[in-house]
């Protein structure tokens, strides 16, 4: 007998200790479970994205001469959940032990910590190295703060790696180019693509699974063309960095309605499941740097997006979990409107982002942040249903990343863990930022009335419902010192309006 080294589906990652420490004799496990197809409706495209890469996975585990066993979702021998699974598969497949590198998620973190105990076999859980810092390293730092700021963390993750850094001080002389990163975009801009990919015959069979399976969710398979390898991964990565990454700084809180990913990466799909190492990419982007090719804001904000923001929330996640799950700072409680499943919608930076969700799988962080999510807050929805919709409609979304980007980024139903405001606003940010305004059936620059951009009146409706939990917070302080000076007519015909559309909204989306 031999030890058996169990793969999960966000582990494709050939560095990783469980496989560089493989020995003659031992056997590799990967499963496709009901459960993790369903916990959540996900995209197609994010199942298929998902399971073509496992299956890639294995056949190339397979070619380096390893034992690998498969068990695909259609088999007889793929259960409810990975528990069940792998007891049917031990009856079979008796080992000395078993061994799995640590899952990112605390619900099948909680499961693995029963397996000894329930299959009767010794238990080894190896530590996932694919972070710059450990859960552990994170709570030290976090100890004793009142205030977890990422900045600050960024700043240790700086030091650390040497990111950006000569003699101890940043490139460039400051910490943070956000402010560079602020540009609009315009409409015929020379926009590169993110690098496709021709489906195989291994993914087209997951397509026709998924479809037979999964047909009737929120999104579509085709045209599917995400990388399924480490090495076709990589090599996006290379065009993003050749054709993308100069003007990535510039425009990357830039929205178009006809345009889905500008000069966006769209590589976190592949960093997410283990294809693209973070760190690597972090350095490659650093070179570019400081080979002329790429400007310092581009740059510098690229690699706060992974050693800044993706390490901190991580960080969050697992300091605040369980609990943090169940947050709710607002007592918000309205649903999830049916526009976010594509029905039809009035509002053209809803209706535009969730189309190109819908086709994609993906919108990039500021259609999530500004868009679905400051409208979800305003509206009151409960941060679980908004939660849900995000971590099933994103190819990239894993509860550990995903959650506290919602909770605490987009909702704030943190309270302030994540963030030291809400990331409050009116239409006027999405005008600035977007061409949704210039076709939209609403009229961004009236504030109130039937023609009015809700987000206009929503947002002074938020911050007025809110005064007893955030009038004191001080980065709010001249935003209610302006509420306080509004006319009463004016405060009242907000209230107003705003029980006007969610009225609207709720009949609209009655069955």
């Amino acid at each position: 007998m031999s030890s058996l080294r169990i793969v999960l589906g966000d582990q494709l990652s050939h560095g990783l200790p469980i496989v560089a420490e493989a020995v003659d004799g031992d056997t590799f496990l990967l499963m496709e479970v009901a459960d993790e197809a369903s916990i959540v409706p996900h995209h197609p495209k994010k199942l298929v994205l998902v399971f073509s890469a496992m299956r890639h996975f294995a056949a190339e585990l397979r070619d380096q001469g390893f034992s690998v066993d498969y068990i695909d979702l259609d088999s007889e021998s793929s259960k409810d959940n990975f528990t069940a699974t792998l007891i049917a598969y031990l009856d079979s497949h008796p080992v000395d032990d078993i061994i799995v590198t640590a899952p990112s998620e605390f619900r099948v973190r909680e499961m693995v910590a029963q397996w000894e105990q329930t299959i009767g076999v010794p238990v080894t859980v190896l530590d996932d190295p694919r972070f710059v810092a450990s859960i552990d390293e994170f709570a030290d730092w976090a100890k004793g703060r009142k205030q977890l700021v990422m900045e600050q963390f960024y700043r240790v993750m700086r030091r650390k790696t040497g990111l950006l850094m000569a003699a101890g001080e940043p490139v460039g002389g400051q910490w943070n180019f956000d402010k560079d990163n602020r540009k609009p975009a315009k409409a015929g801009t020379d926009f590169p693509e993110p690098l496709q990919f021709a489906p195989d015959a291994i993914t087209d069979a997951v397509i026709a699974m998924v479809k037979q399976r999964f047909g009737e969710r929120f999104g579509e398979t085709d045209p599917f063309w995400f990388a399924v390898t480490g090495r076709d991964a990589q090599r996006a990565a290379n065009h993003f960095f050749d054709v993308a990454l100069p003007l990535f700084g510039d425009y990357q809180d830039a929205m178009l309605d006809t345009e889905a990913f500008l000069f966006h990466s769209v590589l976190s799909h592949y960093v997410n499941l283990g294809l693209l190492d973070p760190l690597a990419l972090c350095r490659e982007a650093e070179q570019r740097y400081d080979d002329g090719r790429a400007p310092i804001n581009a740059v510098e904000g690229f690699i706060r997006q992974l050693i800044g923001w993706r390490e901190f929330v991580r960080g969050v996640y697992w300091l605040k979990m369980p609990d943090y799950a169940s947050r709710n700072f607002f007592a918000a409680d309205a649903p999830l409107p049916a526009a976010y499943w594509g029905a039809p919608t009035e509002m053209a930076c809803i209706a535009g982002t969730v189309e190109q969700t819908r086709q994609h799988a993906y919108s990039h962080h500021i259609q999530r942040l500004m868009v679905t999510g400051n409208f979800a807050m305003l509206l009151g929805v409960a941060p679980e249903e908004i939660h849900r919709w995000y971590l099933a409609v994103y190819a990239d979304a894993y509860e550990w990343v995903e959650m506290p980007n919602t909770i605490g980024m987009a909702t704030f139903a943190d309270g302030g863990v994540i963030g030291t405001k809400p990331y409050a606003a009116s239409g006027a940010y999405i005008n600035k930022m977007s061409n949704y305004c210039k076709g939209c059936h609403y009229d961004v620059k009236q504030r109130n009335g039937d023609d009015a951009c809700p987000f206009n009146y929503l947002y002074w409706d938020f911050l007025d419902r809110h005064a007893d939990r955030l009038a004191d917070n001080r980065r709010m302080s001249l935003i209610y010192a302006q509420l306080r000076k509004m006319d009463p007519e004016r405060r009242q015909n907000i209230r107003h309006d705003a029980q006007r559309f969610r009225q609207q909204l709720a009949a609209a989306d009655e069955p």
